[in-house]
């Protein structure tokens, strides 16, 4: 069989078909730029960070950049050692020698420990604070240890420094450390054995689903190689962007998640259309082309609709947000460019080798000839009888997904937001330093309030800070005798207060508001110092408040150019309305199961997950993009399907039928393989990552059951013809459907509809 169109250099079919007439060039291309990427990402071009940074500049950035700028090493990095023995108090000669060794060590590491002292250098220097660094019963001491004002260099040389700490246990004492550069050590080391540990989950699993899919060992391989090298060529393009900007460790993880995800069930779909076409009896170049013009286009109109979404982190002005949009959208954008040339090539040189070492038995149902459909085919198998048990009775199989996603939903009310700290680390030595910090001194010395004083020194501005000092020193919420430091300039003023409680709790950030809008305008009221409050709990309540007012922008660019993208595929108004209200009634499910397992603690225990008061507040609006993005996949698959049956028919309900039984088991297939990736990642230890894996993979069993099984065909085959409702006035839109060309398809006269209508 012949191809009977002429197909364009810029359209999926012209690519496809060029592709596959030249497959080596098209390979080498993509080994070439595997290498590249593999060069630049793992030859020390990834440089990634745990750290979190706003680029809209609120106060607690402002006065961060003015330490940075103007402090002179005062507002150094800092981390808390803390000396335990079980056996000796401070008073005891051999304690005092211990501190003294551990101090002696940590101020050996030139270059990185720029100062700590300890107890007996305060009470020797008859500081008031002394008596707060020993814990009540005298059996712990703290030693503050200042590492520098340089975040990057302290970070680079943590195994160095966390060595040192190691080395000093022993002789009936405990020695640990907490502080910016253990807690963001653990945080990486953690992140990148959970990264291992999810490889070794996924990979065999996913090989076994793909061969169920295909039942074909070949067939299930490219897949899983077209996404390694859009994984690794993404992350060759983020190491390029990294040296650009600040990236976040956690952008690794998204893209290894979101490659897999995407560029599996990319590639599932094109190789499953091209097997079809041939056992329509299509010749492999045509097969190749066709598979082109129908698979690869809906891949290339998915594709745009998740970068679409996922870009939407790219508004957000914080460094997590835009690292893990950014990485997101670069592997799908390598994922998508594989699809349309790669695979194509490889199609051609495997040619039918794709189903080794057996042919396929091909479904009877063909889209491609409406002859080959009748109503025995349609109720055949399982996806037959539940297609048939939906149409039969859409508005009740409607009305139960609807209010069992409502339910679910329901908890979503009662979510509260957090940040991260070094609370929800699992077991591990810097754990338990914050634990003997938090139960025997206060954990608010992790993170103290930092005022920040820009003006010169005089009396009237050092007049402003002793109101200030003694308006704090008279507050029980914090500590007394707040440190003051004048940088060498005498031109800025820096005042450390510590809360007496947790500095990541709720009484913590109400105390930072009192700080912002009575004690600190109060005291400097009437002087021309200009005064920033910030440290990491003033930098988490903005960080809050920016999560806050982005979320409704983020919302209205996703949901508003996934509407056009979706209006201008479908040429319906109706297509993209349902799309997103379905997809809005998903990720509310998914919010509210969240809340459930994480905040209230049902089922944790056999899920394997820790409890938190709070969720990730970085996870909400990421699961909405990833999610969103994601969940389109499947409804632009399954609802071109029914568009291209319609458009040879015009028989709706049939088309439904067609279009359901057609994707089911590709959606299902590649459903299974989403929830595996991301259920590797809620099996890691770290709590945000629990979170982010527990909510995608619940979200894509979702979506791949209660919405795309239930719901989408159910409501379509209610509003029958009115789901390809167009407007006369949008007439004017680009004929882009993603259906391909139907007019080299044999097509029939309009039948009545087959006996699958409902009986409501």
């Amino acid at each position: 069989m012949e191809e009977k169109q002429k197909t364009s250099w810029f359209s999926t079919a012209g690519l496809a078909r060029r592709s596959a007439r030249h497959p080596w060039r098209v390979v080498g291309i993509w080994i070439l730029l595997f290498v590249l990427g593999a060069g630049i990402a793992f030859g020390g071009g990834l440089s990634l960070s745990s750290d979190v940074k706003l680029t809209n500049k609120p106060d607690s950035v402002k006065g961060m950049d003015l330490l940075d700028a103007r402090f002179d090493g005062s507002a150094a990095v800092s981390e808390t050692v803390i000396v335990q023995s079980k056996t000796m108090t401070v008073d005891d000669p051999a304690f005092e020698q211990e501190v003294k060794s551990a101090e002696s060590a940590l101020l050996g590491l030139k270059g990185l420990v720029s100062s700590a002292s300890s107890y007996y250098d305060a009470k020797a220097a008859g500081l008031p604070q002394a008596n707060a660094m020993v814990s009540a019963d005298r059996h712990t001491t703290l030693i503050p240890v200042s590492l520098g004002t340089d975040t990057s260099y302290a970070n680079d040389h943590a195994d160095e420094y966390m060595n040192t700490i190691s080395k000093l246990n022993g002789n009936g004492f405990d020695v640990l450390t907490v502080g910016d550069v253990s807690t963001n050590h653990e945080f990486t080391a953690i992140s990148e054995d959970d990264l291992a540990k999810a490889e070794t989950i996924v990979l065999p699993i996913t090989i076994l689903i793909l061969i169920v899919v295909f039942g074909a060992l070949l067939a299930a391989a490219v897949p899983l190689v077209l996404s390694v090298f859009a994984i690794v060529v993404a992350l060759g393009l983020t190491a390029l962007v990294g040296r650009a900007m600040d990236l976040s460790l956690y952008v690794e993880n998204m893209i290894f998640m979101i490659g897999f995800a995407v560029g599996i069930d990319y590639a599932l779909f094109i190789i499953s259309r091209y097997r079809e076409e041939r056992s329509h009896g299509v010749e492999k170049i045509d097969a190749i082309t066709a598979s082109g013009r129908t698979a690869s286009k809906a891949v290339l109109f998915s594709g745009l609709t998740v970068v679409v979404a996922l870009s939407g982190m790219l508004l957000m002005p914080s460094t997590i947000f835009r690292s893990l949009g950014i990485g997101a959208v670069l592997v799908v954008v390598s994922a998508v460019a594989a699809m349309l040339t790669l695979v194509p090539a490889l199609l051609s040189l495997l040619g039918d080798h794709i189903n080794w070492p057996r042919r396929i038995k091909y479904s009877t149902v063909a889209v491609a000839s409406v002859d080959r459909v009748d109503e025995e085919s349609i109720r055949s198998g399982f996806w037959g009888t539940l297609t048939h048990v939906i149409l039969r009775r859409p508005a009740i199989a409607a009305t139960l997904a609807i209010i069992l996603l409502g339910a679910a939903s329901i908890p979503f009310f009662q979510l509260h937001r957090g940040m991260s700290g070094v609370d929800t680390l699992p077991k591990s030595n810097v754990k338990t330093a914050y634990e003997i910090l938090n139960d025997q001194f206060s954990a608010g010395r992790l993170a103290p309030y930092e005022i920040v004083v820009d003006a010169q020194k005089s009396s009237a501005s050092e007049a402003a800070i002793g109101r200030f000092v003694n308006a704090v020193g008279q507050d029980k919420a914090f500590e007394p005798n707040p440190s003051v430091e004048w940088n060498q300039n005498n031109d800025l003023a820096l005042i450390k207060v510590t809360y007496t409680g947790d500095s990541n709790s709720d009484g913590a950030y109400t105390t930072l508001d009192q700080l912002r809008s009575t004690i600190v305008p109060s005291a400097f009221q009437g002087s021309q110092a200009k005064v920033y409050v910030t440290g990491a709990t003033a930098f988490n309540h903005d960080f809050f408040k920016v999560v806050d007012k982005f979320t409704p922008v983020i919302f209205i660019w996703v949901l508003g150019l996934s509407f056009l993208l979706l209006l201008v595929a479908f040429r319906s108004l109706i297509v993209p309305l349902k799309a997103i209200l379905l997809n809005l009634l998903s990720v509310g499910a998914t919010y509210g199961l969240m809340v459930l397992v994480f905040e209230k603690g049902y089922l944790h225990t056999y899920l394997g997950f820790d409890t938190s008061p709070t969720i990730e507040a970085w996870v909400p609006i990421f699961l909405f993009c990833v999610l969103f993005g994601l969940s389109m996949d499947y409804h632009v698959f399954l609802v071109s399907r029914i568009r291209e049956h319609y458009d040879l028919t015009g028989r709706n309900h049939e088309s439904v039928a067609v279009g359901l039984q057609s994707t089911a088991r590709l959606i299902t297939g590649a459903a299974l393989i989403m929830v595996v990736v991301f259920t590797s990642f809620a099996l890691g230890r770290l709590l945000a990552f629990q979170q982010m894996g527990f909510g995608l993979a619940v979200a894509i069993f979702l979506d791949a059951t209660v919405i795309r099984t239930v719901l989408v065909p159910s409501m379509m085959a209610m509003l029958g013809d009115w789901n390809w409702y167009l407007p006369k006035w949008l007439s004017w839109l680009p004929d882009l459907r993603i259906e391909g060309d139907t007019a080299i398809l044999p097509v029939s006269e309009p039948a009545p509809e087959l006996a699958l209508q409902s009986d409501d």
